[in-house]
């Protein structure tokens, strides 16, 4: 899955068009590299999403799109943040 629809799909980001532009400006990196929106997210992942000056670091643990908000929360477990 793209990291773009899955910042939207695990509810880190709203929406997706906003995830696609954070990526683009280099405010997203992954296991310490900053990757473009396309980039396909791994279980095991560390992305680490700068909102402002308050960096958000997390670990991906399930990749499958999850049908309802009450999953989404399971896709990622906060590391900082």
């Amino acid at each position: 899955m793209r990291i773009d629809k899955y910042l939207k799909v695990s509810r880190l980001i709203k929406r997706r068009t906003v995830a696609n532009d954070v990526a683009d400006a280099g405010r997203i990196v992954v296991n310490g590299k900053p990757v473009k929106a396309s980039y396909a997210v791994k279980v095991g992942d560390e992305i680490e999403i700068t909102f402002g000056n308050k960096p958000v670091k997390v670990r991906v643990l399930a990749v499958e799109a999850a049908p309802g908000k009450d999953v989404a929360r399971e896709m990622y477990e906060v590391l900082e943040g």
